[in-house]
């Protein structure tokens, strides 16, 4: 994935999310397994978020998206969750239980993916700061 932009921001935010249905029941197979692949794909793209790869499993599902930095992971996760779960109960009434609403679980597994190390970022922001002494020492003109 290339660099996206924004009016006036140039951005590439991935990461690798991870949920589960409440109590990692598995449920996630047969025509349901297509309905939230579905679900999903449209609720990212109502949101502009990318997505990169994805897999439903019959307990879990793994996505690698690219979300804008005017979003939060916490917000989207939070809208790509709760809305999900109201359109899988609209298309599935009897998973529905009438104690408990949740289709997901509470929580989410998220990390960022990204094409170079933490040491690297940090070797060349170094870097930056003595070009910037040097500059400085020179007394260039702006």
């Amino acid at each position: 994935m290339d660099n996206k932009s924004l009016s006036h921001t140039k951005w590439k935010c991935q990461y690798h999310i991870v949920f589960i249905p409440k109590y990692r029941k598995k449920v996630l197979y047969g025509q349901l397994r297509n309905d939230v692949r579905e679900i999903l794909s449209t609720r990212c793209k109502y949101k502009d978020v990318e997505i990169i790869a994805g897999a439903v499993c019959i307990d879990h599902v793994h996505l690698s998206v690219a979300i804008p930095p005017k979003l939060s992971v916490s917000k989207f996760m939070g809208y790509l969750k709760g809305k999900s779960t109201l359109m899988i109960y609209d298309r599935h009434p009897e998973l529905q239980s009438k104690w408990d609403k949740a289709f997901w679980a509470r929580g989410y597994y998220v990390e960022t993916i990204g094409n170079i190390t933490d040491e690297a970022v940090q070797k060349y922001i170094k870097e930056q700061a003595e070009e910037s002494r040097k500059e400085d020492s020179k007394g260039t003109a702006l």
